[in-house]
This record gives C-alpha cells, sequence and structure tokens, in this order.
C-alpha cells in the first residue's frame, strides 16, 4: 500500500511539469521577419471571462503563441460586485507569469458601445482606466493618446448587425480621425468577407482573434485557435506594434490563411520545397510541406496539352508528388492552380504556377 501512495503521489507531482510543456505550430517566417503568433482579443473574470488572467497565459503557452492580449471590456463587467479593480488590473496579474513563460502580453481594453461603431479593442495602452468615459469619441480619443493600436471587433457580429454588414459614417469618422487601424477579419471561428473587403479597400490591417470567454478547449481537441500571424522585425512589443501599423500580418482560422497576396505567396514559397523533374512523356512536382498548413490546390486555366489534377491537397509535414502528362508534343509549359484556402481576396483563392 505504501508503494502504491508514493507512486500516486510521484504521477501527481510530474503531471504539472507536462502540463506546462509549450506547444509548438510550425509556421515560416518571411524573408527579414519573424512570424509572430498572436491573439489580441481574450477575455477573463475581469469583464464578462470565466478565467483568471493567469489561465489566459498558460493557455497561450501550451499552444505556442507568441503574443497575447487580455482586452476585458471597459463597459461591461458583470462581475463587478465582487472584483472591484482598475481596468488595468487583469493584465498586471498575469504580466509576471508572461514573462516568465516566454510570452508577449500586450496591454489592451475593448470598448464596448452598440453599433454604431460597434465594439474595438485598444491594445499597446499605458492606462485602459483613461478609456472608461461617456462618449465613445472620448474613449477613442483617449486610446490614441496613448499611441494605441485600435481594431474594429467582430464587424459581422449577427446581435449587432443582424441583416447585412454595413460601414457607418461612425467608422468613416473614426478613420480620418486615425483612430481605427485595423478591423477583425475572422472572430472566433467566424470569417467576415466585408471585413476582408473594407481592409483592402481602405488599407486597414487584417486581424484574427479567438474574443475568447471559456476556458480553452480547441487545442486539446487537436486544432489551433484562429490567430493574427504578425510578421515583425523582431519578438518585440515595438517591433509588433510597428507591424500592425504597417499591415504586416495574415489571419490563421482552420486550413485557411487569409492577408494580402504578397505575404501569402511567401508563405506558401517558404513551407513548400518544390522539386520539378522530367521525361519525354511526363513530369512530376514534387511537393515537401515543411509546415503545419494544409494547401488546397484547384487546377485552373492552363493549355489542355498539360494534363493533371483537378483538385489536390497537401497535408502538413508530408512529401507529395503529383504527375503531368506531356501530351501531342508539349514539352513543357505553366501548370496555373489556386490555392483555394490562401484567401487573397474575399473567398478568392491565391493564384500559383509551377514551370515546368
Amino acid at each position: 500500500m505504501k508503494k502504491i501512495i508514493l507512486l500516486i503521489g510521484a504521477v501527481c507531482l510530474t503531471l504539472p511539469f507536462f502540463a506546462q510543456v509549450r506547444g509548438k505550430i510550425n509556421i515560416p517566417e518571411l524573408n527579414g521577419y519573424v512570424t509572430l503568433k498572436c491573439d489580441f482579443h481574450i477575455h477573463t473574470v475581469f469583464s464578462d471571462g470565466n478565467v483568471w488572467p493567469t489561465v489566459r497565459i498558460d493557455e497561450a503557452f501550451r499552444e505556442g503563441l507568441d503574443v497575447v492580449s487580455i482586452t476585458d471590456h471597459i463597459e461591461y463587467r458583470p462581475y463587478q460586485d465582487d472584483i472591484v479593480a482598475s481596468h488595468d488590473r487583469s493584465y498586471e496579474i498575469a504580466r509576471e507569469l508572461a514573462q516568465a513563460r516566454g510570452i508577449i502580453l500586450i496591454k489592451g481594453s475593448e470598448i464596448t458601445r452598440d453599433m454604431p461603431p460597434g465594439h474595438s479593442n485598444a491594445i499597446f495602452l499605458t492606462n485602459s482606466d483613461a478609456l472608461d468615459t461617456p462618449g465613445y469619441m472620448d474613449a477613442f480619443a483617449a486610446a490614441k493618446v496613448q499611441n494605441a493600436f485600435i481594431f474594429w471587433n467582430h464587424p459581422c457580429w449577427d446581435v449587432q448587425q443582424p441583416d447585412t454588414t454595413l460601414w457607418f459614417d461612425e467608422h468613416t469618422k473614426l478613420l480620418e480621425q486615425g483612430m481605427m487601424h485595423g478591423i477583425e477579419v475572422v472572430n472566433g471561428r467566424w470569417y467576415c468577407p466585408e471585413a476582408h473587403r473594407w481592409c483592402l479597400e481602405k488599407n486597414l490591417t487584417m486581424l484574427g482573434n479567438t474574443d475568447v470567454h471559456a476556458p480553452m478547449q480547441i487545442f486539446a481537441a487537436g486544432k489551433h485557435r484562429t490567430m493574427t500571424l504578425v510578421f515583425a522585425r523582431s519578438a518585440t512589443p515595438e517591433a509588433i506594434h510597428e507591424a500592425l501599423k504597417e499591415r504586416r500580418t495574415a489571419v490563421y482560422y482552420d486550413d485557411f490563411i487569409i492577408g494580402e497576396e504578397k505575404y501569402l505567396k511567401e508563405l506558401f514559397e517558404n513551407a513548400l520545397e518544390i522539386k520539378v523533374e522530367k521525361t519525354d512523356a511526363s513530369a512530376r512536382i514534387t511537393f515537401v510541406n515543411t509546415s503545419d498548413f494544409t494547401f488546397n490546390l484547384k487546377k485552373t486555366q492552363h493549355d489542355t496539352r498539360l494534363v493533371y489534377f483537378r483538385d489536390y491537397t497537401i497535408v502538413p509535414n508530408g512529401t507529395h508528388t503529383i504527375t503531368i502528362q506531356l501530351q501531342d508534343g508539349i514539352t513543357g509549359g505553366d501548370i496555373n492552380f489556386e490555392v483555394e484556402n490562401f484567401l487573397v481576396k474575399p473567398n478568392e483563392g491565391m493564384k500559383y504556377t509551377v514551370k515546368i
């Protein structure tokens, strides 16, 4: 019996060690930049979330994230009878553990207003309490004075826009006064094509975040959370801020990557080693996927003497060979396809060509 008790005790002592192994998400870097995996929209019990701030740090650590921002609501605090504190308090509680875990923690808050203008996050704040004002423009102005990065949350949220997704005059005013820098293209598991289009048209930064309130479960199920990929010059808050202002981001949710074509093309090329071999009658393209990305390829317009796949999937961390039949005397040409899950425009995949 004594041995059994000692064994149980040893197992219990080792559980925290195994629980705190840092996760890894294999995503390529861009030339001259590090790729940082970020979630800039999460909640704790200091607004309407269900967990203590340190839990959000442990979740990020287990899931292989580099950067998080706890963005508790300014105006909505359902537990305020039990938790009376500054709007900075959730950040202060999480900061020490974030440093110990190697997670970059960005101070932020959510400005929570009816539509228009709806909800927005301000991050890189120095004083969240300054945003607690009656007028929404005063709250945005207080964030601007602090050189915050401000983005519109979940514009497709049907609670605030049940029938259509509209851009209001209030959003134009915020944009023109330098108080809107980006939009959530994906919130949780919901992609908003209107937000994607507005980012392209208005030169706004694309973001994807979880807006998580409950404990995170998705990583335990073998999936990754929605995140913003930030292409920064270094892994520092200052470099992250600069990258966000310069729109060097992409959104990673499910198997989709969403962003500007120049960044998605480089991600594609840095994730795959592409080798071409030819004979008189055929050619072979071998893709070596060194990333955790999935690539869904669909054949597009091409010379019909080149006979190849209609649809093809390259799975993560695998090697895949495609055979192309060379017919009617053709000796080479362009293998054209669309990477359907790399969205460069609303619901439109990235075009790519491999020459043989």
